[in-house]
């Protein structure tokens, strides 16, 4: 049994001090026995099958593992994309599964950064407009203030140059960088990118995965889908799924992390 105790903000989380979250997890993400089915006209397909993880606050983990594996189910049923079949996801107080749709889009929206791999920017919209858009729905920051956020953002990721141009007229490294400065928009403890390199020169990657570090270092959580087994060993640490399987799941020692990373 955990006691609640005086909770306190971090990131936009509501955080139990001493003990624990509201449902007694003690780590930022708790995935208990978590399953997950689809039907398909063969019959039902396992995706994931009774998933425990723990992740704390400022971890940096690399998801690996062959192409339908599960790796892509495991990040979206993390962030509410997808329902478990069975199972808790407890993300700091909240257990996302009880969710309504509603309250899960809302839920999204403040606590956690989605980044794909194709970008996903908004063609009609300019860089900025993209980069306040997550603001604009939540309603997270006075209006007047939410441009200048963004514009803040845009400069962490070296893009004020670009802010009023669309989508279309940057690069894709640039785009990707857009993408980021979004999901940092309400100040999300969690940002979950799915193969965010996948479409990157090696050059860009590897800045993309700079920043990731950067973003870790100050204490956001960053969960990396990738198939690039070099920056994989970068992270902190990697979590191998096979066959809806967690099958590795290796921590780097801090020493050695700074070595592979300079």
């Amino acid at each position: 049994m955990f006691k609640l105790r005086a909770k306190t903000k971090r990131n936009g989380l509501s955080v139990v001090e001493a003990d624990g979250y509201r449902h007694g997890n003690t780590h930022l993400i708790d995935l208990r026995a978590v399953s997950k089915s689809y039907a398909t006209a063969a019959g039902d397909f396992v995706a994931l099958r009774q998933i425990d993880l723990l992740v704390d606050r400022g971890e940096f983990v690399a998801v690996v593992g062959k192409s339908g594996s599960g790796k892509s189910t495991l990040i979206n049923v993390i962030t509410g994309i997808d329902r478990p079949s069975s199972g808790q996801v407890l993300i700091g107080d909240t257990a996302v599964q009880t969710l309504s749709e509603g309250q899960m889009a809302v839920w999204r929206g403040r606590h956690v950064g989605v980044i794909f791999q194709f970008f996903q920017l908004l063609p009609t919209l300019t860089i900025l407009e993209n980069v306040m858009l997550p603001m604009d729905f939540c309603n997270t920051y006075p209006g007047r203030e939410r441009a200048g956020r963004a514009m803040a953002l845009l400069e962490e990721v070296e893009l004020t140059g670009h802010a009023h141009k669309l989508p279309s007229a940057t690069s894709g490294g640039q785009q990707q960088r857009a993408a980021i400065a979004r999901a940092l928009a309400n100040d999300p403890a969690i940002i979950v990118a799915d193969e965010p390199t996948g479409n990157l020169d090696s050059k860009t990657a590897d800045a993309v995965f700079q920043l990731f570090q950067r973003l870790a270092a100050e204490g956001k959580t960053i969960l990396m889908v990738t198939h690039d087994d070099e920056l994989a060993h970068r992270a902190g640490r990697t979590v191998t799924i096979a066959d809806g399987l967690i099958v590795g799941d290796t921590r780097r020692e801090t020493e050695e992390w700074l070595m592979v990373n300079g």
